[in-house]
């Protein structure tokens, strides 16, 4: 069985788009899928993927938090050998001191990977660092993710195309893979 994890865009944070972790992994299981578990209260949830399962997680994930909980969110899944080589990747911890500061930036199917190169060479982003990979968007900001200008050129150029994670997340995300 594969292993996977939904990342869910802008929940929980503020008063909008509240959804309860017992309800989000009631309705992953109640997809089909086995062994859900969350992490924090942002929107984070691991599980299984039985080898009979049908149709793209991350769409039925969306579909349902819409029809049975009324919110509307952005879902990207990252299956657990993804997750583990972005976390292998990490090209810029010689630098990111404090994981809170230090972001990690999945990014739908499509141009999202090219648009955030574009992001990244638009200038130097000093004292900043924005690195992508093949996977994911590496940001680390340096006097906080609410004051770094790469940070938010980067959502600006994304918009509800990615969703990030810290690295202290990251890398809990993928303990739970493992």
């Amino acid at each position: 069985m594969k292993k996977a994890v939904a990342l869910l865009r802008g929940i929980n944070v503020g008063k909008a788009k509240r959804v309860a972790m017992a309800d989000l992994r009631a309705l992953v299981e109640g997809l089909g899928y086995v062994d859900a578990r969350t992490l924090l209260n942002s929107g984070n949830v691991v599980f299984g993927v039985p080898a009979k399962a049908k149709g793209d997680p991350a769409k039925r994930i969306e579909e349902a938090l819409a029809a049975k909980l009324g919110v509307s969110a952005r879902v990207l899944v990252v299956a657990a050998d993804e997750l583990a080589a972005v976390v292998a990747a990490d090209p810029v911890g010689a630098v990111a001191v404090d994981p809170s500061r230090y972001l990690v930036t999945f990014v739908a199917a499509g141009d999202g990977l090219a648009k955030a190169a574009a992001v990244a060479a638009q200038q130097d982003w000093s004292p900043d660092v924005l690195r992508v990979g093949e996977r994911a968007v590496y940001t680390w900001c340096e006097r906080g993710v609410l004051e770094s200008p790469a940070a938010a050129a980067l959502g600006k150029a994304l918009r509800d195309g990615a969703t990030s994670r810290n690295w202290a997340t990251v890398v809990k995300l993928a303990a739970m893979l493992a």
